[in-house]
């Protein structure tokens, strides 16, 4: 059987990035910002059907914070609606590059321990300015996520990343499979073009479960094509707060992942469940 139609019979793990660090109130209304409303949109997503929560914590002003307890009352309030569903915290180097900062989360135990991270590969540039990781933070971190025993899940932005995260397995910082999220769209990244995400999807190491991520008005687009390539899918509004290319109209958490189910449906796919997930991923 083809390699491709092999893909594309795999189920699809539909991984729901509601916060962010980027959107705000005064962007759009839709975005959870307290850990009660991040709550409540995950809980409504989880009716439409997802497989894990990619999250960021916000302050009580609304700005991004690394804190823990806000980490632990964000994961609390989804453990109570859902026991199952794999949650991923944000290690970004966006705001802060400091370890202690960037590891606080990390330190959770018991209930409240996150099933992963994100471990993204090299520095590089938004549109915003720029998002910082030394070599030396990226492998500290991978240690920590290995000795507490959460699964680093990958942020890919380039090519040389997925080189990078070779290193970091041939090191013993990458153990089993892993997780990752393929972006495209990013001013300073891989495009969604049919050449570049055949470039990209081609130099997944075998070891790696993909998803695509589109950032801003490419956010469809990029999905469209994760699914056809036989990858998964990234979506929520950490990506982009627009429903259409033409910005005219504003997406909620909730109808981006119903439109992600369409796309699964047309492509006769299904989504991963979070016990599939954790099957492939986290039991090792």
């Amino acid at each position: 059987m083809p390699v491709l139609l092999d893909a594309l019979a795999e189920p699809v793990p539909i991984v729901l990035a509601p916060t962010g660090m980027v959107p705000t109130r005064a962007m759009t209304p839709h975005v959870p910002i307290q850990p009660a409303e991040i709550a409540a949109d995950v809980a409504r997503a989880i009716e439409v059907g997802i497989t894990a929560v990619h999250l960021h914590a916000r302050d009580t002003d609304g700005t991004p914070t690394w804190k823990r307890d806000i980490y632990a009352d964000i994961i609390s309030r989804i453990r109570e609606v859902a026991p199952d569903l794999v949650i991923a915290v944000s290690t970004s180097g966006r705001a802060w590059s400091d370890l202690d900062k960037r590891a606080d989360v990390l330190s959770l135990t018991g209930d409240l321990k996150p099933d992963v991270a994100s471990l993204t590969l090299s520095s590089m540039n938004f549109i915003d300015g720029p998002s910082v990781n030394a070599t030396e933070t990226i492998r500290a971190l991978a240690r920590i996520m290995k000795e507490r025993g959460i699964t680093p899940e990958l942020e890919v932005f380039d090519l040389g990343m997925l080189n990078f995260a070779r290193v970091l397995r041939k090191e013993g910082l990458l153990v089993g499979v892993v997780p990752a999220n393929l972006f495209f769209g990013n001013i300073a990244g891989m495009q969604p073009t049919l050449i570049e995400m055949a470039a990209a999807t081609s130099s997944v190491p075998d070891d790696v479960m993909w998803c695509g991520a589109g950032i801003g008005v490419y956010q469809g687009i990029s999905q469209l094509l994760s699914v056809a390539a036989g990858g998964g899918v990234r979506v929520g509004l950490e990506d982009g707060i627009h429903f259409d290319r033409a910005r005219t109209q504003l997406a909620t958490n909730v109808s981006l992942v119903e439109r992600t189910h369409r796309m699964l449906e047309l492509a006769g796919r299904r989504m991963m469940t979070p016990g599939e997930y954790r099957q492939k991923v986290l039991a090792q």
